[in-house]
Formats: structure tokens, C-alpha cells, sequence
């Protein structure tokens, strides 16, 4: 029995009819392996990786959960998860994406403000999880500047420092992660439940032109940072900037914020991928540090 056929099976175990003849690899799975299943409660989207890496599906799975609480963002349904013989796998609605348009990216843009709105009781999440394949740790806070200091740019240093960074680049961030309360001076945001990892390739269109968002990396923070991963780079159309301010104005001292928190993606780049992202984390936190000094 193959990896596939054992979650074909649990699938089976799970009530669902599938017809094992109809696996196809399907786009989708930049991290984990996609396929496409059909049959009787099909087609499903299932995604599957060795047990070892299982938590990340998990926490995808929760994370696809809190946004379809919320209730602003369409997402793909969870619809089951679990390992079978050292393969971890999630099944979840199939859905018929197209390329986005002015139209989705601007609709996109009034729902995620809309979700910022809503708020939330505390930084950070229930839960751990994953930023790409990288652990993101969300220990509850009352204190944005402590949480994103330690939680973000201290934890991608210290997960740097174990991946190899250059060691000058490691104190450079340890350097900056001390600098952030100055950084986020006079910023006091309510939390806002976020996406997390709302680059353009996590976004999509609906047979009907709705917006669709997909892998998440789901947690309380301040509604910037997910404007600045998606301005970080590129992608996505001036209407979904501007629908997203008609709803939510921008505050003072946006712009900065904003490369402080896309600091956070570009770290975590540098630990996934190396190579020039080294470069380009040790530019942005000089720049960084230049302006907390004029703070």
C-alpha cells in the first residue's frame, strides 16, 4: 500500500466515498504534496507530508478555522485531518480558483479591514503555529511592542542563529529586537485577527469574482502587518490598498511600521531560503535602527 492509498483509506474510514483511480497532483502544494480526489464526496483538495511535519497541517487547519469563524474571508472548508502509516494529510473543500481581479483584490481589501475592525481579546493565538515551514510561536500578550520584539524578531533571530545565519546578521537582529518599543512608540493597535502570510500567491478569485484567501498564519496583531506582507512583494491591485483604507484609515507613522513588520518576512525568507535575503534583512534592519534613533 502506498502513503496515498493509506490516506485514501483513513479518508474511506472517515465516511468519505473517493475513488482512489482519480488522485491527481494538483497545484497548491508549495510545502506539502496536493492532490485532487473524486468521487462520491468529491473532488476534495488533500494535502499530505511525512508525520514528522504533521503540526503544520494542524495548525493550517486551525488557522483556516478562525477565519471561517470570523466570517469575513472566504476560505476553503476543513473537512478532515489526520496521519495514516507516517503520513500526515488534510482534506479540504475544493474549491475552482481564478487569477484575481481589480474586482476580488478590491472586495479582499474592504473584507480584511473589515476583519481588523472586529478585534479581538489579546495578541497572539490558542495556538502555535507556522509561518511557511517555519514554527511561529503566539504565546498570549497585552503588550504589542513585547509580542512582536520577542515573538517575532527575536524568535526568527534565535531560529537564525540555529539555521546558520552570518553571525554578524544574528547580533544586527538581537540589536533590533531591542529597539522595537522605540519603533512602535505611540503605537497602541486593538488586536486584529490576521491572515498572517497575505503574500499575492495566498489569494485567489472564486468562479463569481469573490476573493478567496487560503494558507494561512493565523494570529492577533496589529492590522498593519498584514498590509505590509502584501505590499512586501507585490502583486496585488491599488484597489485592494485603497478599498482596505476607505474602511480603515492609515495611522501616522504607517509607512515605517510597515518595514518593520515586513522585517519579520524577509528574517524568516533569510532562514527558509539564505542567499540574498541576508542581504536584504541586514539593509532593512540598518535602516530600522537609523530611524529608532531619530525616534
Amino acid at each position: 500500500m502506498t502513503e496515498l492509498d493509506a490516506v485514501i483509506a483513513a479518508l474511506g474510514d472517515a465516511g468519505f466515498a473517493l475513488d482512489p483511480s482519480s488522485a491527481r497532483p494538483v497545484g497548491g502544494g508549495c510545502i506539502h504534496a496536493a492532490t485532487r480526489l473524486d468521487g462520491a464526496d468529491g473532488p476534495l483538495f488533500l494535502k499530505s507530508c511525512p508525520a514528522s511535519s504533521g503540526w503544520q497541517l494542524e495548525a493550517e487547519a486551525d488557522g483556516l478555522a478562525g477565519l471561517h469563524e470570523a466570517g469575513f474571508l472566504r476560505v476553503p472548508a476543513v473537512l478532515a485531518g489526520g496521519t495514516a502509516n507516517g503520513t500526515s494529510w488534510l482534506a479540504l473543500e475544493w474549491l475552482e480558483l481564478r487569477s484575481p481581479t481589480s474586482r476580488s483584490d478590491a472586495a479582499l481589501g474592504t473584507a480584511l479591514a473589515q476583519q481588523h475592525l472586529a478585534g479581538g481579546a489579546f495578541f497572539g493565538w490558542r495556538r502555535d503555529n507556522a509561518i511557511g515551514a517555519t514554527p511561529q510561536p503566539n504565546a498570549r500578550s497585552d503588550d504589542w511592542a513585547e509580542f512582536f520584539a520577542t515573538r517575532r524578531i527575536g524568535a526568527q533571530a534565535e531560529m537564525g542563529a540555529r539555521a546558520g545565519w552570518p553571525p554578524s546578521l544574528v547580533v544586527q537582529a538581537r540589536r533590533l529586537q531591542a529597539h522595537v518599543p522605540a519603533l512602535l512608540a505611540g503605537r497602541r493597535p486593538a488586536p486584529a485577527l490576521l491572515h498572517g502570510d497575505l503574500w499575492s500567491g495566498n489569494r485567489a478569485a472564486d468562479p463569481q469574482g469573490g476573493p478567496v484567501v487560503f494558507d494561512p498564519a493565523v494570529h492577533y496583531g496589529d492590522a498593519e502587518c498584514d498590509l505590509a506582507m502584501a505590499r512586501l512583494f507585490g502583486g496585488f491591485a491599488p484597489d485592494f490598498f485603497a478599498a482596505y483604507d476607505e474602511v480603515l484609515a492609515p495611522a501616522p507613522g504607517r509607512e515605517r511600521r510597515v518595514r518593520l513588520y515586513q522585517l519579520y518576512h524577509v528574517m524568516n525568507h533569510a532562514t527558509l531560503f539564505g542567499g540574498a535575503y541576508f542581504g536584504q534583512a541586514a539593509q532593512l534592519i540598518e535602516r530600522l535602527l537609523a530611524e529608532s534613533a531619530g525616534a
